[in-house]
């Protein structure tokens, strides 16, 4: 099996499976003297772990319990990066696998079991095995790496990403825009979902958990103060990576640049004399250091009725893909700042 490597210049490669002994990543091209802070790593990491104990999100997602408490195997020495490959794990400790010996006769249709079985032959089906949402601790843990050198290169650039929409369920352009002048932490909210009124979607997840219902949504991804000039001119051009970033994790089903999708029914006079974010800050494929904002639909979890109650399933992905949408954010971030030091000679080399 191969593509399980992501990125040209900071590259990342994710192994494991959800039912497996551990999952891990390793990443090559981190440069050295990057700070390591490992408190920053378990932060990240448990923001994206099941269970959620003490948090808002604690009803409302899988029961599974992982402590997700990560081993450095590689790549870091006295608390800074060598250079050399990073490798880290974390092992699994709560699988439940006895759940999915029914499942495995079965072909969940939304988990594409059958598309697997057809391609590789022979599968593992715990957990849905490469398949599974848990697949995206690699990519956490890489973006807590990918985070730490965005802070020491671009200080001021930060990743927000947060729930717009909950099954029928809508923030406001209000809310929206209260949440993020405000600049509380998306977690202090339930299901990562800014809204006003917290109990109705809470209550609607409980409903959904105990009916064996399930819901997809929209999230949205703003990079506040991002590098200028990140992307290459044709192939790599900065949104399609971020796309294909965002698009390579599951139940995702579409991306949206800026105002992109909306910009269908208008006027070519009205779209390109307005605001400039309608372009979602890139422009030509390159980033301008205006604001980028991305839109991401997620379809609804594919485990439902009689297979989502007697197992331990979220009622709607949106809530946990949030970290792992800011990492994989990231993880583009970071290549293309490395990238960039190729695009011209300075006279500093």
């Amino acid at each position: 099996m191969t593509g399980n490597s992501f990125g040209h210049r900071f590259v990342v490669t994710s192994f494991g499976e959800s039912h497996g002994v551990a999952l891990g990543v390793v990443i090559d091209g981190c440069p050295a003297g990057l700070k390591f802070d490992e408190a920053f790593l378990l932060a990240e990491l448990k923001r994206r772990r099941p269970g959620q104990e003490g948090t808002p999100q604690q009803e409302i997602v899988t029961q599974r319990s992982e402590t997700d408490l990560p081993e450095i195997l590689s790549g870091v020495f006295q608390g800074l990066t060598l250079g050399t490959p990073l490798a880290m794990l974390v092992r699994n400790g709560n699988q439940r696998s006895i759940d999915y010996d029914d499942i495995s006769k079965k072909n969940r249709r939304g988990h594409a079991d059958d598309v697997w079985k057809s391609k590789f032959l022979h599968v593992d089906h715990r957990g849905g095995g490469r398949s599974s949402g848990r697949e995206t601790v690699s990519r956490v843990m890489a973006g807590a790496v990918a985070k730490m050198l965005l802070l020491q290169v671009s200080p001021a650039t930060k990743i927000i990403s947060f729930a717009t929409q909950i099954g029928p369920l809508q923030l406001s352009q209000e809310e929206e825009q209260k949440f993020l002048s405000a600049k509380n932490s998306v977690d202090d909210f339930i299901a990562r979902f800014p809204g006003t009124n917290q109990e109705v979607v809470k209550n609607l997840l409980l409903e959904a958990r105990k009916t064996g219902q399930s819901y997809g949504g929209l999230a949205k991804v703003v990079i506040q103060a991002p590098p200028a000039n990140l992307g290459q001119p044709v192939f790599h051009k900065l949104k399609a990576d971020l796309t294909s970033a965002l698009m390579g994790i599951g139940a995702v089903v579409g991306v949206e640049l800026g105002e992109g999708f909306s910009s269908a029914g208008q006027y070519g006079t009205d779209f390109h004399q307005g605001d400039t974010s309608v372009y979602g800050g890139i422009r030509g494929g390159i980033s301008t250091g205006e604001c980028i904002s991305l839109k991401v639909a997620f379809k609804p979890t594919s485990s439902i009725l009689n297979v989502s109650k007697k197992g331990r399933h979220d009622p709607c992905i949106v809530t946990r893909a949030i970290p792992v949408l800011e990492s994989m954010v990231a993880l583009v971030l970071v290549d293309h700042l490395l990238w960039s030091r190729q695009d011209r000679i300075s006279s500093s080399l």
